[in-house]
């Protein structure tokens, strides 16, 4: 008799913890600058009767660390491969589930009231709309961001130019800010982040072969305990979840 009511008591206890569980808000970890788009494909998940979500945006290495110290989070989204790659090795991630989800374009951006419409790709036009300010970016060794701006500039022939005039931040969206307050003349910021405020405008595109490709990889994590996890990863997969990230102006991946 005992032995059942220990069965008993140990079923009704693992019945609970998995009802908690359901009941806790499915945790997405995502660079920061997919936060209009992935805030927009959320709503329309939890519209259409899927879990509920809490997403925490920022620096993706930095969300990649998180996870490797045991963050709670069920699905991460990078905005470059070598930040889930660094999750991967790391154990945090479910390898299986991992797929290259959107891709994006780097551009120069000035405030919208800026008198340069137009910047070439040479030295003497970079200083000249410098001045005497600086050009704002991700911090170029740790933030995606900041790391493809440099591949670009060291392309060029732009990086002595420019290397001791950044202005660099802890993710992209810190960085335009700096645009948007006139603390920079100048920013090097996604394409998507340029669509996303109006208080900037596109003064310059950088050829796609001057940096590495712009690849946003998914995953579930390892840790991951939500039944509704995958489902969500299917759904950004959507359709309709296409139409939210490409309106928002991401290249989405097949």
């Amino acid at each position: 008799m005992r032995a059942l009511f220990r069965l008993f008591l140990c079923l009704r206890l693992l019945t609970f913890a998995a009802a908690a569980r359901a009941d806790e808000p499915l945790l997405v970890f995502a660079a920061a600058s997919l936060k209009e788009s992935l805030d927009e494909a959320g709503k329309a998940y939890q519209a259409g009767g899927g879990a509920e979500l809490k997403i925490s945006y920022a620096n993706s290495l930095a969300l990649a660390r998180q996870l490797e110290q045991g963050a709670p989070a069920d699905i991460f989204i990078s905005a470059d491969q070598a930040s889930m790659d660094f999750a991967a090795a790391r154990g945090a991630i479910a390898v299986d589930s991992r797929f290259n989800f959107l891709g994006n374009a780097l551009v120069v951006v000035a405030g919208k009231d800026s008198a340069i419409q137009v910047l070439d790709f040479t030295p003497r036009a970079f200083a000249a709309a410098l001045g005497d300010g600086r050009l704002a970016t991700g911090e170029v060794t740790s933030v995606p961001a900041g790391k493809y701006a440099r591949a670009a500039l060291e392309k060029l022939g732009l990086w002595a130019t420019v290397e001791a005039r950044l202005a660099m931040a802890e993710n992209v969206r810190a960085a335009l800010v700096f645009v948007t307050r006139g603390e920079a003349p100048l920013g090097i910021v996604y394409a998507t982040d340029a669509l996303a405020e109006p208080g900037v405008k596109i003064i310059a595109r950088f050829p796609s072969g001057s940096h590495p490709p712009i690849v946003y990889p998914a995953a579930l994590t390892a840790g991951s305990k939500s039944p509704d996890a995958a489902k969500f990863l299917t759904f950004l997969r959507s359709d309709a979840a296409r139409a939210v990230f490409a309106a928002r102006g991401f290249t989405v991946l097949k």
